[in-house]
């Protein structure tokens, strides 16, 4: 299950959106080994495609770097789909490579209904998770 909050929610969102009709893509980080996403990285669709996402290498280096400083972990990976619904491609699965991470979907094909869902993906295998959106951060442990 993935628990977000409202905020980190409606980020993932309006990036969604205002990127289409282009895919968007970016992560959400958080501290290692937390499973709590918590920083909003909004990235750049290098193919600037309305059917294919890929990080900027340059800049994926630059954000992956950050969050090892940080003490980070990609805990949500996204991206949108323009035209069709929000579940990975063949090309999806193929590409992910942290299994640690939720991978969520955001189809912006209907401007007037968000489809927001989220995905475990490992050794090629799908397996779709409840989302729960939470109205104030999770403070942690402590």
């Amino acid at each position: 299950m993935l628990k977000i909050d409202r905020a980190l929610y409606d980020a993932i969102v309006g990036h969604a959106g205002a990127d289409h009709p282009d895919e968007a893509c970016g992560v959400v980080a958080g501290p290692a080994g937390s499973d709590r996403p918590e920083r909003f990285i909004p990235m750049t669709n290098a193919e600037r495609s309305p059917t294919f996402y890929r990080f900027d290498s340059i800049e994926q280096l630059k954000v992956w770097r950050e969050m090892d400083d940080r003490d980070e972990e990609p805990v949500v990976i996204y991206h949108s789909h323009t035209a069709t619904e929000a579940h990975p491609s063949r090309t999806d699965i193929s590409y992910a490579s942290e299994p640690q991470a939720h991978y969520v979907l955001v189809s912006t094909r209907d401007p007037d209904e968000i489809e927001f869902r989220s995905f475990r993906i490992v050794d090629g295998v799908v397996t779709e998770e409840d989302v729960v959106i939470t109205e104030h951060p999770d403070p942690g442990p402590g």
